[in-house]
């Protein structure tokens, strides 16, 4: 049998998302007939609303069919344009706006276009588990800044300054936050722009993908508008998955300064080229249209997300920051319960749950559950949880 080629060495350091993964494996239990309860899922468990769906099928009707800008949609650059300047404060022109195929793509063409080989990306932990490998694939170094549990997962600014060094080039910051849901208050966000006006080499990117999706009483800050002194040196990631259950359309947008906006949608010309034309009028939609279904899913979210919260709170041993954004939490197992991957491996052998082990997102301690699913899923899913590890 003749060898298959060799691959490169980033292909062969490449890791696959953990979370679809365990996703596709949940399912395949379950059609193979397994009871299974996952309670892992990234991703809203709502139809895209109608208004949307119906400006996408308008826009067929209309012939919008044909390749676009390789940077998106004129209009929907301006619409977003728009939205971040009167709603988040953050001063923005189209021309500093890119759309892109998802904000993953927006995350992956700022990284290709700002990091060279060796230089460092600090990145607070835990974290979404595709921002080192996208860093990889840049050829640049992760530097992780730990956060703990038992502090709130709370950014140690010192543990920050302590790791900067000459190679520093991109700071990372997730707010409200993958896994552990948490939202980053504005003093302290003004903390960290302090810090990276004492590092005139340090970038900043915010991911703020889940900023609709926000516990009552909660507020969400745009880094770039904390430190309009900084727009230069700031990119925001965001995108319409989450906030209007959209995952599959893949649309995201990076915005930030110009002339790598235009880089970037360079590199996107001579690799996917435009997003899909007339997913983009659907998005167009969504960014002009009402707000009450982004409302009433995130309300869904709150409901859900207190009831997660609480049955975690009440299972012994486990120690829990109370999620206030996003639709996760990341409790931390007993020490009894061994490390993530081995839990999760039991978890679902034994117990037919499938949750997500934290090592993916660099704290081997925890686990990530989801409340993008029913009530009854959840309960379901705490039940199950509480019984393993009692048995552990």
């Amino acid at each position: 049998m003749p060898r298959p080629p060799e691959l490169s060495a980033r292909a062969v350091g490449l890791k696959p998302s953990l979370t679809l993964a365990i996703g596709a494996q949940a399912k395949a239990l379950q059609q193979a007939g397994r009871d299974i309860c996952s309670l892992s899922a990234g991703e809203p468990d709502f139809d895209t609303p109608d208004f949307i769906v119906e400006a996408t099928r308008q826009a067929l009707r209309d012939g919008i069919t044909r390749y676009g800008p390789a940077a998106g949609d004129p209009e929907l650059r301006a619409a977003v344009a728009e939205k971040l300047s009167s709603g988040n404060g953050i001063a923005i022109t189209p021309e500093q706006v890119l759309i892109t195929n998802g904000g993953k793509q927006a995350i992956y063409n700022l990284f290709q276009v700002l990091l060279n080989p060796d230089d460092e990306v600090l990145l607070p932990a835990p974290y979404w588990l595709s921002y080192p490998e996208m860093a990889a694939l840049a050829g640049a170094k992760v530097k992780l800044i730990p956060t703990q549990a038992e502090e709130g997962f709370r950014l140690d600014l010192a543990a920050v300054e302590a790791a900067i060094s000459p190679r520093s080039r991109l700071l990372l910051l997730n707010s409200p936050g993958n896994p552990t849901g948490r939202v980053m208050k504005r003093q302290e966000l003004e903390d960290v722009a302090e810090l990276v006006r004492r590092h005139p080499q340090l970038l900043v990117m915010s991911d703020e993908i889940y900023e609709f999706l926000l516990a009552e009483g909660e507020q969400h800050h745009s880094f770039a508008a904390i430190a309009p002194d900084l727009a230069d040196r700031c990119f925001t990631v965001n995108g319409f998955a989450k906030g209007w259950a959209m995952t599959g359309w893949r649309l995201g947008y990076l915005a930030g300064h110009q002339d790598v906006i235009k880089a970037a949608a360079a590199l996107q010309s001579q690799s996917t080229s435009n997003v899909c034309s007339f997913a983009q009028r659907g998005a167009l939609a969504a960014i002009q249209g009402p707000r009450a279904c982004v409302s009433a899913m995130a309300e869904s979210y709150n409901r859900r997300r207190q009831l997660l919260t609480e049955g975690l709170q009440a299972i012994e041993g486990i120690t829990l920051v109370e999620p206030r954004g996003a639709f996760y939490a990341f409790p931390q197992l007993p020490e009894s319960a061994g490390g993530s991957m081995d839990f999760c491996s039991r978890a679902l052998e034994q117990a037919g749950l499938a949750v997500v082990p934290g090592l993916a997102f660099g704290n081997d301690r925890c686990i990530r559950l989801s409340c993008a699913v029913s009530r009854e899923t959840i309960r379901d899913g705490l039940s199950r949880l509480t019984q393993l590890l009692d048995e552990t």
